[in-house]
């Protein structure tokens, strides 16, 4: 069994900085490329960056010079710091890994979504 665990969505006000945190454990073997995705009310889940396992990001063109990504291969961790906080960054964010269990099964897996609360 695998779990994505995600901590440090709150409410901040515009021009603010919140760091998201989203650990995996379980029956993990590796894990590949790890992101972080958003969805807004009424809107679509959407990509907001993601780094692979050797280092290599990418990242929304709404967020990039923003938000930084990323992560702790010996703590199975990925991080999303988020600079310059604007009222239209408000969603859920949820975190998502590529990962392959102690079976060898390769399948993404989704953490709970943290609430990211910009204020004008």
């Amino acid at each position: 069994q695998v779990q994505l665990v995600e901590s440090g969505g709150g409410l901040v006000q515009a021009g603010g900085s919140l760091r998201l945190s989203c650990a995996a454990s379980g029956s993990i073997f590796s894990i590949n490329a790890m992101g972080w995705y958003r969805q807004a009310p009424g809107k679509q889940r959407e990509l907001v960056a993601v780094i692979t396992s050797g280092g290599s990001t990418n990242y929304a063109d709404s967020v990039k010079g923003r938000f930084t990504i990323s992560r702790d291969n010996a703590k199975n961790t990925v991080y999303l710091q988020m600079n310059s906080l604007k009222p239209e960054d408000t969603a859920v964010y949820y975190c998502n890994a590529e990962i392959y269990d102690n079976y060898l099964r390769k399948r993404d897996y989704w953490g709970q979504g943290t609430q990211v609360t910009v204020s004008s």
